[in-house]
């Protein structure tokens, strides 16, 4: 590689360590306890708003892809919803108003997981010369130092300026880290023709589904993966709430919870691609989902301070071997002819499955909350564990002879 391409792929990697700013210390740590802790509503109001939002995505997904595809134009969309998201999310530190601070959750939530639709398109040109797998590995193990950092950034803050400070410091660290993938990367595609580009892109997606459907074990993967990520999702939205109402853990001890959490999920990462390379992805996934329905019913019930710091790392090694398992097995089961296009649908399901957990959980708890204590939120989190043993149910109806192309390695 030359200089410039080292310096274009540092820079690519540094936006996932930006944008993993916004999505530990907005969506997971702060802006839930904002919601339910600073202004008193219910959860109820925090997972709409994260499911509406959530929604909003998933419908636009086939056509943001469809327009990156098409016009070979990423880097100017990236910088513009960044921009949307950093400037809705320092706006949220700066009102009172609860109605104003949802839909400002809205808007910054929108935008930063739309502009991961065109930052992952600029994956394959950015790697152009060395291993596409190291250099998307490598963005996401800024990720996860990016959570940490924010986390560990954020603290000091929050102590001397106010909890409405971290919305102002978040917004500006993503701004200032993702400059460099703003000046440094440059688009590569050829801007194609655009007219009819939204029938197009629904087409395509309509076409995708139907091959799935007539894939048998390929459906039964799509329908498990899903029901496992709406768990795991969730999870990842409502840990800090759940860590605070039910073990009373606030502050600085809230936010070495979801360190742990995260470091966690790291080398899970790590361990579970050993263990898919040794064992394959079905058997794996499903000794994953099997340590998610522990962790999920082990936290439901656990009522000891020091064993509640168990979950944390319990949680975040589950969710590293999700990704792992579940995109290496994709790789198994699907045409290599058509892995791009089941790639495409995997991540719009993925985005999908943020709906439904989030408003279950909010359910639960608002039908619940009159038995008082912390019983409401301990059922949320059994409905989690139902989720993935769902998945884990379905998966189990998967052979491994059904995979054509296994032995492939996790990507």
């Amino acid at each position: 590689m030359t200089r410039g391409d080292k310096k274009a792929i540092f820079a690519w990697a540094l936006y996932d360590f930006a944008n993993t700013l916004f999505s530990m210390n907005i969506i997971s740590r702060y802006f839930p306890l904002w919601v339910t802790k600073e202004h008193g509503a219910g959860d109820i109001y925090y997972s709409t708003a994260l499911s509406l939002s959530m929604f909003l995505v998933a419908v636009s997904i086939p056509i943001l892809g469809a327009i990156s595809d098409h016009t070979g134009k990423r880097i100017r969309p990236i910088v513009w919803l960044t921009l949307g998201s950093c400037f809705a999310t320092a706006g949220i530190g700066f009102t009172d108003s609860l109605f104003t601070g949802l839909l400002l959750f809205i808007i910054a939530n929108y935008c930063y997981q739309s502009a991961l639709v065109f930052y992952d398109g600029l994956l394959p040109n950015v790697a152009r010369g060395t291993s596409v797998a190291r250099t998307a590995g490598f963005g996401v193990a800024l990720g996860y130092i990016g959570a940490v950092f924010g986390l560990l950034v954020i603290m000091p803050v929050e102590s001397h300026f106010g909890s409405s400070s971290v919305y102002f410091a978040t917004a500006f660290l993503f701004l200032f880290f993702s400059i460099p993938c703003f000046l440094l990367v440059k688009d590569y595609g050829k801007s194609r023709e655009t007219k009819n580009i939204t029938s197009h892109a629904f087409h395509r997606i309509t076409g995708t589904l139907k091959t799935i459907r007539a894939h048998r074990p390929l459906f039964i993967f799509m329908l498990a993966n899903f029901l496992i990520l709406d768990g795991q999702n969730t999870v990842i939205a409502f840990m800090a709430l759940y860590a605070d109402r039910v073990a009373g853990l606030s502050g600085g001890k809230l936010n070495i919870f979801l360190v742990t959490a995260t470091l966690g999920a790291a080398i899970g990462a790590l361990f579970w691609g050993f263990m898919v390379n040794r064992f394959g992805a079905l058997k794996i996934f499903k000794i994953i989902c099997a340590l998610w329905v522990f962790t999920l019913l082990f936290t439901a019930s656990v009522t000891n301070e020091t064993l509640f710091w168990c979950i944390g790392p319990l949680a975040g090694i589950a969710m590293g071997g999700v990704w792992v398992a579940g995109r290496t097995l994709l790789v198994e089961l699907a045409p290599p002819e058509r892995i791009g296009e089941f790639f495409g649908f995997y991540y719009l399901a993925g985005k999908a499955s943020s709906i439904f957990g989030p408003m279950v959980w909010g359910i639960i708890v608002a039908l619940f909350a009159p038995l008082g204590g912390t019983i409401q939120h301990r059922l949320a989190v059994l409905s989690l564990a139902i989720f993935i043993g769902a998945g884990w149910w379905l998966l189990g109806k998967m052979h491994k002879k059904t995979c054509p192309n296994p032995g492939l390695g996790p990507i």
